[in-house]
């Protein structure tokens, strides 16, 4: 049996599309191919309209609170509470709590996590990046990264 326990900053450290993601739980862990990825994410962070063309997507509020759209419906999420996007559904979320919000990224297989291993920089330290606005580029690099890792760019991130 192999235990993780969660000790303060244990995890690989990113910088990703605006957040400090860190990666809690590898999906070369285990022979299941779960993921545990924890984002810290300033009031208003937003991804694009996305599709996971090969696994769900489940989000674990820690802090916070969290406007998800997942097939065209809202739903408001606060901590302690679990949203699931499933797999082939068009979702996104947007951090709506003015201090930012905290969640657990769990997926099964390795898509989400290598996705957002290649779209990061290491982080120096469990510290939120600089805000930088998206360029053109940069949001064409994060879609061709996303295609190469079953995730398909389908809209604008949420307002």
């Amino acid at each position: 049996m192999t235990i993780h326990q969660k000790t303060e900053n244990a995890g690989e450290l990113f910088w990703f599309n605006g957040t400090l993601a860190t990666i809690r739980l590898s999906a070369k862990a285990g022979v299941d191919n779960i993921s545990v990825i924890e984002h810290l994410m300033p009031y208003g962070a937003s991804p694009p309209l996305h599709i996971h063309r090969n696994e769900d997507e489940v989000f674990h509020i820690l802090d916070g609170v969290m406007r998800f759209n997942v097939a065209g419906k809202d739903i408001i999420a606060h901590a302690g509470q679990t949203v699931m996007a499933p797999k082939g559904i068009v979702h996104s979320f947007r951090v709506e709590s003015t201090s930012g919000a905290r969640c657990l990224t769990v997926t099964t297989g390795s898509d989400f996590e290598q996705m957002v291993r290649q779209a990061s920089m290491p982080a120096p330290a469990a510290k939120m990046p600089p805000h930088e606005e998206p360029t053109p580029e940069m949001i064409a690099a994060l879609t061709e990264t996303c295609a190469r890792n079953g995730i398909d760019i389908v809209g604008a991130p949420l307002s």
